[in-house]
């Protein structure tokens, strides 16, 4: 049991038999190497076109969004441009409409006038034809009148519309001065 003791003291359980240690170490190194030649340049590709791709990416979304903003831009300045291109046009509208009105009641205000002039032009002709056949009905009725309490015709046109206007002319220059 002392021998036991002393070798199981001699032999730390944390440390491996040489042997061992150098059968693992030499299956190790060929691990690493077999790893190292075949599997380390597939891993290393495919992480350096990872990181490519990424920055690639990276560049192109970049791009995009400096060109995005550059179009925005004109699209903000296509859009100002539209909207004081429709400021002026709806300016414009707003004169000749008011041009236009103003025509139009220029217009309109002639043409009152007008049938104004020729509503006044056609009652004094018609005053003056009325007036006419009432002189020429108040003297034939009046010659007719004359002739019976005369007892003769009074057949003379010229004697007849003398005395008639003469008479009526009397009675328009009575009403005028009774006004």
């Amino acid at each position: 049991m002392v021998q036991l003791a002393a070798e199981a003291e001699k032999e730390n359980p944390l440390i491996p038999p040489w042997p061992e240690l150098v059968i693992g170490l030499i299956a190790f190194v060929i691990v690493f190497g077999f790893l190292a030649k075949k599997l380390l340049p597939t891993i290393n590709k495919v992480l350096e076109e990872r990181r490519e791709a990424i920055e690639g990416g990276i560049e192109k979304a970049e791009a995009a969004q400096t060109e995005a903003q550059s179009v925005l831009e004109q699209y903000k300045a296509q859009l100002a441009e539209a909207r004081h291109e429709a400021a002026r046009l709806r300016q414009e509208a707003q004169e000749q409409g008011a041009t236009l009105i103003a025509e139009m009641r220029a217009e309109g205000q002639r043409q009152r006038e007008e049938i104004i002039a020729a509503g006044h032009a056609q009652i004094e002709a018609d005053r003056k034809a009325a007036s006419q056949a009432l002189r020429q009905d108040v003297g034939k009725l009046a010659t007719d009148l004359a002739g019976k309490l005369v007892g003769e015709s009074l057949e003379d046109h010229a004697r007849q519309s003398r005395v008639i206007d003469r008479f009526l002319d009397e009675l328009e220059e009575k009403a005028e001065a009774a006004r």
